[in-house]
C-alpha cells in the first residue's frame, strides 16, 4: 500500500489506488506515460503529490476537467477520492488517453471519461473547476477553463472555489505576471505542499486561479 498519503481513504480506495500504480507501472514500459524508466517509487510519490488536492473537498456531482493528464495524473487518483464527481482526463496523445481508459475499466472506475485532443479545441462536458499537474503555463491553462466552464451554483464548505486548481513547482514569478497580464480580473492563490509533505516539497505548491 502506499503510505504517507495527505488524506485518510477507505480501505478500499487505497487497494483501488495501489491496483493504479501496478497498472501504471506496466503500461508504462510501453507508454511515455510519466518520465521514463520510473520505477513504482516514482509512481507513488506522483499518486502521493496528485492526492494534495483532495485534502479539500470538490462538489458532489461536479465535472472537473484534467488538462493534460498524462497517465491519468491527477484525474483518476481524485477520482477514487471523490466518487461522486466526474473527472474528464484530456489529453491530445491518443496513447495516453487509451491508457487512461484502459486503467479505469481494469479498476472499476466509473467516474472518470477521457477526450483526446489539443485543450484548445475541448468540446467535452462544460467543467465546474479544472485541474492540471505541471501541464502548461497558467495564461494558458485558465484560458482553457474560462473557455468552456459552466457556473457552480454550491461549493461545499471548506471546498475548493469554482475555477483552476493545479499543481506547481519552482519560480512562478513569469507565469504569474503573464496571468495578470492576459486575465487583470484574476485571482490567484499560492500554498507551498510543506504543510501536507514535509519540507522536501518546498518548491512545489497548489495554486488556484477564479475571477
Amino acid at each position: 500500500m502506499i503510505s504517507d498519503l495527505p488524506v485518510v481513504l477507505a480501505p478500499s480506495q487505497r487497494e483501488t489506488l495501489d491496483a493504479y500504480v501496478g497498472q501504471m507501472e506496466r503500461v508504462n514500459q510501453r507508454v511515455n506515460l510519466v518520465a521514463r524508466p520510473a520505477v513504482r517509487a516514482d509512481l507513488e510519490r506522483h499518486v502521493r503529490h496528485c492526492l494534495t488536492l483532495a485534502t479539500r473537498p470538490f462538489p458532489d456531482g461536479a465535472v472537473v476537467v484534467d488538462w493534460g493528464t498524462g497517465g491519468g495524473l491527477p484525474a483518476i487518483p481524485l477520482a477514487i477520492a471523490f466518487p461522486s464527481i466526474q473527472m474528464m482526463a484530456v489529453d491530445a496523445v491518443g496513447k495516453k488517453t487509451e491508457a487512461v481508459k484502459l486503467f479505469a475499466r481494469r479498476l472499476g472506475i466509473e467516474n472518470v471519461d477521457v477526450w483526446n485532443g489539443r485543450a484548445e479545441a475541448y468540446d467535452g462536458p462544460e467543467p465546474h473547476l479544472s485541474v492540471s499537474r505541471a501541464t502548461a503555463p497558467l495564461a494558458s491553462l485558465w484560458a482553457w477553463h474560462t473557455r468552456v466552464r459552466a457556473p457552480l451554483d454550491e461549493i461545499p464548505e471548506g471546498g475548493w472555489p469554482a475555477g483552476l486548481v493545479c499543481l506547481k513547482g519552482g519560480d512562478l514569478g513569469s507565469e504569474m505576471a503573464d496571468l495578470a497580464r492576459q486575465f487583470p480580473e484574476a485571482v490567484v492563490t499560492h500554498a507551498p505542499l510543506t504543510d501536507l509533505l514535509g519540507e522536501e516539497w518546498a518548491d512545489k505548491a497548489i495554486v488556484t486561479v477564479t475571477d
